[in-house]
């Protein structure tokens, strides 16, 4: 069971936690949470302070936290257990300080640094989550992620070494489960076999849970979020949004790589492997049942089960005429993204160009730069990746047809059909998002399956 942070972010939703917890424990469970709703980012900021030298400021966004921190133990504990549970987060908040403090003085935040830093928000949320079970009756167990979610070194994204955590989830926690006791580990956060602290990166709360429920064959991977479950589309975007039931691993990962927020994309993989079902569902409406995320999910009558967008896309036009009848061209255009750690989303390409589509970031003039080296290169942001998912796409013949109809007058800038052929994507302006989407919704999701949408 992963609980997000909207799910822990004050003492009412600690609550409703510990009375979900309370229904399951039937069933064992082990629990993740995030870092309490906002903290990550307040702990990002303060290291970024930090490291500009801009102490007071760092140090300014460090005591808020504290006072936050403390203010929603007080008001899940009484004062005997808020007392004991103060001096221990005082302890955490004063070495936070002192952090802090070394890294102004330096005056340079590290990847290491950073890790170290915002580890802080998983490891206090744990803490506090664990004394508010014990003091409600539930046999909770604190679980250090740093003993168990053995990774490499690759700060802010390091990753998780599968064997080494099964080991120590079989050695460490298989115990405690049998013992009838719950275990709460924060997520996101692993350590080296050395012991030195990183993260898996943003998001990797839920990736952490189904590494733990992989490694304990666990019957199901629940993800609480604060919607009821997956939907056809942004219901900000669309308020006609519906609720899937029911999904394959294969359209949620791409739906989750693809801008659908409501999970990580790497964390089905580890489900996959082992064949779990995960189910996202609704802390703050536990009755609603969700979605459910299967190997192979049942046969729809709709072609399509969601539209995903993902904005701030810049598209990188490479135009060469040396790259016709040229071996290794593509070899040395991803190369440059390699070397610049940037991940490629769409491709496509012709006898003498590729267009491609990158997360706009700081780093594409350089990438350009690079690039020119080898070929005329032109970059333009704002642009946004929509893109449509359903299993049924590969046996439906005339599918781009219907697509483009619906958005006949907008611009559409890429095109691209994964190889997976469960998915159609296409770029166009990021102004134009909330028009093509509403239309594609009205066109594909007019009359759907009951089974599969709600």
């Amino acid at each position: 069971m992963k609980f997000g942070g909207t799910s822990v972010e004050n003492a009412a939703a600690i609550d409703r936690v510990a009375g979900i917890v309370r229904s399951r424990l039937p069933e064992q469970p082990f629990v993740v949470v995030s870092a309490m709703a906002k903290v990550t980012d307040q702990l990002l900021a303060m290291a970024a302070a930090a490291g500009r030298g801009q102490r007071d400021q760092a140090l300014d966004v460090c005591r808020s936290l504290r006072e936050r921190h403390y203010l929603t133990a007080g008001e899940l504990l009484g004062t005997g257990l808020h007392t004991e549970l103060h001096d221990e987060l005082g302890g955490e908040f004063d070495s936070l300080e002192e952090l802090l403090r070394g890294i102004s003085a330096v005056g340079e935040l590290t990847p290491r640094t950073s890790d170290y830093v915002v580890s802080y928000g998983e490891r206090l949320s744990s803490v506090i989550v664990t004394a508010a079970f014990l003091a409600r009756d539930l046999p909770a167990a604190l679980v250090d992620a740093r003993k168990i979610i053995v990774t490499d070194a690759q700060h802010s994204r390091a990753v998780p070494q599968m064997e080494e955590i099964n080991d120590r989830l079989l050695h460490s926690v298989r115990p405690l489960i049998e013992q009838q006791h719950v275990p709460i580990m924060g997520g996101f956060v692993g350590a080296t076999r050395e012991g030195v602290t990183t993260t898996i990166g943003r998001g990797g709360s839920d990736f952490s849970a189904a590494l733990v429920g992989a490694g304990l064959s666990a019957e199901r991977i629940e993800i609480w979020t604060d919607v009821d479950g997956m939907k056809t589309t942004d219901p900000r975007v669309c308020p006609e949004a519906r609720r899937i039931k029911v999904i394959s691993f294969e359209e949620a990962a791409e739906l989750a790589y693809f801008g659908a927020k409501v999970l990580h994309p790497a964390t089905v993989l580890p489900a996959v492997e082992k064949n779990i079902p995960v189910l996202v569902l609704n802390s703050r409406n536990p009755e609603n049942e969700g979605t459910r995320i299967l190997a192979h999910s049942k046969a729809s009558k709709a072609i399509f089960k969601a539209i995903a967008v993902k904005s701030r896309i810049t598209i990188i036009d490479i135009v060469s005429a040396r790259m016709l009848m040229a071996h290794g061209f593509l070899a040395k255009v991803f190369e440059v993204f390699a070397r610049h750690r940037c991940a490629v989303d769409v491709v496509s390409t012709s006898e003498v160009s590729i267009s491609l589509t990158v997360d706009s970031n700081e780093a594409i003039p350089q990438i350009a730069a690079d690039l020119e080296k080898l070929a005329f290169v032109k970059y333009s942001g704002r642009n946004a990746i929509v893109c449509l998912v359903g299993e049924n796409l590969r046996d439906t013949p005339g599918v781009a047809a219907q697509v483009f109809a619906a958005i006949r007058d907008i611009n559409v800038r890429m095109i691209s059909q994964g190889a997976s052929e469960i998915n159609l994507t296409f770029v166009i302006d990021e102004a134009d998002v909330p028009e093509a989407v509403r239309r594609l919704h009205s066109r594909f999701f007019a009359e759907v399956d009951p089974e599969v949408f709600d």
